[in-house]
């Protein structure tokens, strides 16, 4: 039986430990993939799919890509969530005996990218691993183009889930058990890759990165993470970072709805950054800088002292404008210093990244002299805007201003680094001196003017005589190298051995030139940490100062922080609604709630501004807490622990969740975990089902948080039948949204007044929407109509039940009916009570009210 060939046996045995990524198979100048990865690729790629012989009677199917334009295509696999392994020959085919030995240098996920072409330059790009034993979950992530490494407990398996939706995790490394389990709803519903780890390394050798950890599921989390990437990229990760322990209580918490619906990094409908608070709030200089304000924006603070520290900084900045457009200068030069660690310390830094580290570091003192000037006391910036000079001075010595991209091609270090290198590139350049004065001289000789001494790789150096010359030369004047269609080309025992001089000065010195480049390489990297400090503290005086130059030309105010939870915002405003309107007056409105005044329930039409008003006062408040002032002419409020959101409708299709079944969910979330210290936006509950199930869940809610929470609330509806709940429930007030009405038709004014609106003008804003006359008219004669048949509903509403006298509560069945009528009739009520409808069939169901059927009649 045939079997298959040496190569594909090769490429099958080293294929078996990386089936779930494309095996890029170097084959000379091409990268190949065989079997399924090449039916897969062709199709995902958009490339031909051929085939080739490999030992058996079937042809295997195959297609590549060519070396020299790899990324490229890596760059589409990753992007679609896929893994490609990188397997290279690792000896030279002139010595290899058989098969030439390959191995998988490389793994390339979408979680361990570090090409800055493939990344974006203000995003982080983490991987997360997940480990749990018992009741408790280790939650850990890592950037790996950074170093940047955290960790955290974590109570449940939905809390991890919120932290890799709040972080945008693309990988996730877990057990087999946990991806079993757990590995559809993070792929269907996440949109992350799942990768497996199953044995994690002994802990000694990662040593100081997680001393600090005590935890066993802390510890098993970073070790998963870790030993996953030693094992995938197989180089230094000298630039990872100690493991940083936080805790999620530290930070304001929102949930993955909460961070959706307010638009705090992407807008809902396009998921674009433009229209978010991310696009409003970014005036950073650097790539760290804006990685570090998404971060922040991500998870406020809630410890007062320290959000105080950023927003006195900030009024500091904003009030010295000279000293922050000279900041700001200063750090436009500066380029990615994490990201630029993690290049060096992976190996694949190039000069011209050298150059830019350079180029960096010489901002340092500078922006140190700029910062000392604005503080007279002591900062934490003071030490670690560290200029790393040592660096500074070997880059400035040993690099070339403008080297080429490529560190194999010589062309990096400069005159006078090395002195083995300059007497190679001395010997180079005087025999090719020599070279152009052997020109001149042959031309002289030889009275040809057309004679020139030239180079190619084949051949090497050789002087080339046109045809129409050739009669010049005396017989054996040269030794006779190629015939051209032109031309003959020569060669002279002593240009021979000016080639053998210069070529081998020239292949010495680019070998050199890269050893020297290595030697380099390596003691910068040994300045990481330092680097990484200084990257930190550029990043945070980065954001800072983005948080002045927005407060300063956008008119924000610096906020005051309340101990008696009282909320006061004088003419506050939506600041990205506000932004985007450009020169539009927006309509700005006050906002006053106290420990008496905990409930706003807000009333008034749609498009009125409801929805709007809430958004800013959450968008308000989180701001407030990262450090930044705030769109008001005042500003006085509580530090939240906790904000909660239900606004706008979506359904969860990946869940085969329905609308009102999300609003429910995420209504479930806000009542079961806020707290008096939290922010709760309500915005049109209930309206997902029929009126009176709506009402009754959106009153039941608002007693609950009212009687139970104690949270601040603002709680919006179009019930305003709902309004005489403030005559029953002490903290709660009514504020509706104005509007003028003229002649039937209604102006929104966008102003909050306190009051309940007295009717919902649903008709007229349809009339806006210019729906059809006649479905308006239609509409009104409609409405009249149950308005004259619902005048209970304010009195159930207003009175609990439990409060109402038996004989008042409301009856499927007509009230007059003898005993033995009501007995049947509860009987009929007790068996419908008892139906379990969602496990019966269609026709189980219509056998069972055909029998009630008969009851009723009998």
């Amino acid at each position: 039986m045939a079997s298959y060939t040496p190569m594909i046996l090769q490429y099958l045995e080293i294929k078996k430990d990386y089936e779930d990524a494309f095996l890029f198979f170097r084959l000379g100048d091409f990268y190949e993939m065989f079997f399924e990865d090449a039916i897969k690729a062709s199709r995902e790629l958009e490339i031909t799919l051929t085939s080739r012989e490999g030992g058996t009677d079937e042809r295997i199917p195959m297609c590549g890509v060519p070396y020299h334009s790899a990324a490229t295509y890596i760059e589409q696999l990753i992007k679609k969530g896929y893994k490609v392994a990188i397997c290279e020959q690792v000896e030279d085919p002139k010595q290899a005996k058989g098969v030439v030995k390959r191995e998988v240098v490389q793994l390339i996920t979408p979680g361990t990218l570090m090409d800055s072409h493939t990344l974006t330059d203000k995003e982080n790009n983490y991987i997360a691993s997940i480990t749990s034993e018992g009741n408790m979950f280790g939650f850990s992530y890592c950037d790996l183009s950074t170093g940047e490494l955290k960790v955290t407990l974590l109570d449940r398996v939905e809390d991890c889930f919120n932290e890799c939706a709040l972080l945008g995790v693309k990988e996730i490394v877990v057990a087999d058990d946990f991806a079993e389990k757990w590995g559809p709803i993070l792929r269907e519903r996440y949109g992350v890759t799942i990768s497996l780890q199953k044995e994690l390394d002994d802990e000694t050798k990662f040593g100081a990165r997680i001393a600090s950890l005590s935890h066993p599921e802390e510890k098993a989390a970073v070790i998963r993470l870790l030993s996953y990437l030693y094992r995938t990229q197989k180089r230094s990760l000298d630039h990872i970072q100690e493991a940083l322990y936080y805790q999620t209580e530290h930070f304001l918490k929102m949930d993955e709805y909460s961070k959706r619906n307010l638009e705090l990094t992407e807008t809902i409908r396009t998921k674009d950054k433009k229209g978010s608070l991310l696009w409003l709030l970014d005036e950073t200089m650097t790539a760290m800088g804006g990685r570090l304000l998404k971060a922040w924006i991500d998870r406020p603070l809630t410890n007062e002292k320290e959000i105080q520290e950023r927003i006195e900084f900030v009024e500091l900045l904003k009030e010295k404008f000279f000293e922050r457009q000279e900041l700001r200068e200063k750090l436009q030069k500066v380029y990615d210093l994490e990201r630029l660690a993690g290049r060096i310390a992976f190996g694949n830094v190039n000069a011209r990244d050298f150059i830019q580290l350079k180029h960096s570091l010489k901002q340092v003192p500078d922006i140190q002299s700029i910062i000392l000037g604005l503080l007279s006391s002591p900062n934490k910036w003071e030490t670690s805007l560290d200029a790393c000079e040592e660096v500074h001075n070997l880059l400035e010595k040993a690099i070339h201003d403008n080297p080429p991209v490529s560190v194999k091609e010589g062309g990096l270090i400069k005159d006078g680094y090395d002195v083995k290198l300059d007497q190679y590139r001395e010997a180079s350049r005087n025999g090719k001196s020599w070279i152009a004065q052997l020109e001149q001289e042959e031309r002289h000789k030889t009275g040809i003017k057309s004679l020139k001494v030239g180079y190619n790789r084949v051949f090497g150096y050789y002087i080339e005589v046109t045809r129409a010359n050739l009669h010049l030369l005396k017989e054996g004047q040269y030794e006779r190298k190629q015939t051209l269609t032109n031309a003959e080309r020569f060669i002279t025992p002593e240009l021979k051995e000016k080639e053998a001089l210069i070529l081998e000065a020239e292949e010495r010195s680019i070998e050199l030139e890269y050893d020297l480049f290595t030697e380099i390489r390596e003691e910068v990297k040994t300045y990481i940490p330092r680097l990484q400090a200084l990257a930190k503290a550029i990043s945070e005086i980065d954001c800072l100062q983005s948080f002045a130059t927005v407060s300063e030309e956008r008119h924000y105010v610096k906020p005051a922080f309340s101990e008696d939870r009282k909320l006061v915002i004088q003419n506050g405003r939506h600041a990205v609604v506000e932004k985007v309107l450009g020169m539009q007056v927006y309509v700005p409105n006050d906002c006053y709630m106290n420990p008496e005044r905990e409930l706003l329930l807000i009333t008034g039409p749609n498009m009125a501004g409801k929805s709007t008003y809430m958004r800013q006062v959450a968008l308000t408040a989180i701001m407030a807490q990262i450090g930044c002032f705030v769109p008001a002419d005042a500003a006085e409020m509580p530090i939240f622990d906790q904000i909660f959101t239900r606004i706008g409708a979506a359904d969860d299709l990946v869940s085969g969740q329905s609308t009102f079944m999300v609003e429910m969910l995420e209504a479930k979330n806000a009542l079961t975990k806020a707290t008096k210290n939290s922010l709760i936006l309500f915005d049109e509950i209930g309206r997902g089902t029929s009126t009176y199930d709506g009402m009754a869940l959106a009153q039941a809610m608002i007693e609950y948080i009212h009687n139970h929470i104690g949270a601040k609330t603002l709680f919006s509806t179009h019930y305003h039948e709902l309004t005489v709940l403030g005559e029953k429930l002490p903290k709660l007030t009514n504020i509706h949204v104005s509007v003028s009405e003229e002649r039937g038709k209604v102006v929104f004014l966008h102003k909050l007044k306190d009051g309940a609106a007295d009717k919902s003008y649903g008709i007229h804003v349809a009339q806006l929407a210019e729906l059809p006359i006649e479905v308006i008219k239609r509409a009104r004669e409609i409405l009249v109509t149950f308005e004259n048949k619902d005048e209970t509903l304010a009195a159930v509403i207003k009175e609990p039940k439990s409060q109402q006298p038996e004989e008042a509560q409301l009856s499927f069945f007509d009230v007059e009916v003898s005993d033995e009528e009501q007995q049947k009739q509860k009987l009929i009520l007790e068996k419908l009570k008892n139906l379990e409808l969602m496990q019966m069939t269609p026709l189980d169901a219509m056998n069972a009210l055909y029998e009630l059927q008969k009851m009723m009649k009998a």
